[in-house]
């Protein structure tokens, strides 16, 4: 009977560790689709790079995929959030809106972001529920660009949401200097190093 528990009890062990072996495979999975899809758009006929840069490019740099980087966050509405222009690296001022607060703990301490809507894309087929994450944190100007890094989500219908540092990306101009990027705000200054997604921009002819 004593073996039979203990067998019972080792079974159930194995079964636990392959299914965590399945679910981290399938995550690097996940990741390494968003990182080939990025790495096609930028060599693709639309790329965003100059032309001397499309021939030599062969993949961004990224942090290695960690799944500490995917945090829980606590997800509430902004009431009456007003719009306002976002500054960029040029003086276009596209209009956005504070849409949501995202709290999260990380290495054991409190941080918030705030998730914005483009009020222009949130008037296109596919772009309604599409909210814009622009952070800084303290990687900037060494291992990341020094502008900061974009992550594009969706809206939550819960009070829960995920957000993943490993999906995140440079603005186009850190690549090329004739795109207008937008700035994070100051209340999107990450306290912080998130050293995942994809790292500082080297050798492009901005």
């Amino acid at each position: 009977m004593k073996q039979s528990t203990q067998l019972i009890s080792l079974v159930i062990i194995l079964v636990c560790i392959l299914g965590q072996a399945l679910k981290s495979q399938n995550y690097v999975g996940e990741i390494m689709d968003f990182r080939d899809k990025l790495n096609q758009q930028y060599k693709s006929d639309n790329s965003p790079l100059k032309k001397e840069d499309i021939s030599w490019f062969d993949g961004h740099g990224f942090f290695p995929i960690d799944d500490v980087y995917r945090v829980e966050a606590n997800y509430s509405l902004i009431e009456g959030g007003e719009e306002f222009e976002m500054k960029t690296t040029t003086d276009r001022l596209p209009i956005y809106k504070p849409y949501a607060k995202a709290r999260f703990m990380f290495k054991g301490e409190s941080h918030e972001l705030t998730l914005y809507q483009n009020v222009e894309y949130s008037k296109r087929p596919g772009y309604k529920d599409y909210l814009f994450l622009p952070f800084k944190d303290f990687t900037n100007g060494d291992s990341s660009y020094g502008g900061g890094r974009f992550i594009d989500l969706r809206m939550s219908k819960t009070d829960k949401i995920i957000i993943d540092f490993n999906k995140s990306y440079n603005p186009l101009c850190a690549y090329n200097s004739k795109y207008s990027c937008p700035i994070p705000p100051r209340e999107n200054h990450l306290q912080t190093e998130i050293n995942a997604g994809v790292r500082t921009p080297i050798g492009f002819h901005k």
